[in-house]
């Protein structure tokens, strides 16, 4: 079987990889770019521990295909902070104790932040709405919420 060569964009990193044309984008993320935040929960697109963005969409990178990327940009996890500076979002996670296990926690800032992407300004019904395709077993919704409201406020005090 020949792997296709793939050029994308990588949490703004340019990145060439070969792969499988059936190995989904989070094997590729995980095992050809030793990039691990993003865990494999379901592998159907049900849990949310996976989620990506690419090309700007919120995507279950279990459901992708590595090749499917090409020419565009993916943001993970690891693109999240700014070196040694955490995210708003990510504080605010550790501020709340809105993570236990770290299974979905990857997953769920990726959503907010693109949630928050959109709506600076989110109620928590939007909050809920949004992360509900994002699934946790260890800790209660509320704190998860709290966090992301909390850093929504402090990124509208700073811009």
């Amino acid at each position: 079987m020949s792997k296709i060569h793939v050029t994308t964009t990588v949490n703004g990193d340019p990145v060439e990889f070969l792969c499988e044309a059936s190995e989904s984008l989070l094997d590729v993320l995980r095992d050809r770019l030793s990039l691990t935040g993003s865990k494999e929960g379901c592998g159907t697109g049900d849990c949310g521990a996976c989620s990506v963005t690419v090309g700007g969409r919120l995507v279950c990178s279990c459901l992708v295909l590595g090749a499917e990327v090409e020419g565009r940009s993916v943001e993970t996890i690891e693109g999240m902070a700014e070196g040694e500076t955490l995210h708003p979002l990510q504080r605010m996670f550790i501020k709340h104790a809105a993570l236990q296990c770290g299974i979905c926690t990857p997953g769920i800032l990726v959503a907010a932040k693109s949630l928050l992407e959109r709506n600076p300004d989110p109620t928590e019904e939007e909050v809920r709405y949004w992360l509900a395709g994002n699934l946790c077993r260890c800790t209660g919704y509320d704190k998860i919420i709290r966090a992301v409201l909390a850093a929504a406020a402090e990124m509208r005090e700073a811009s």
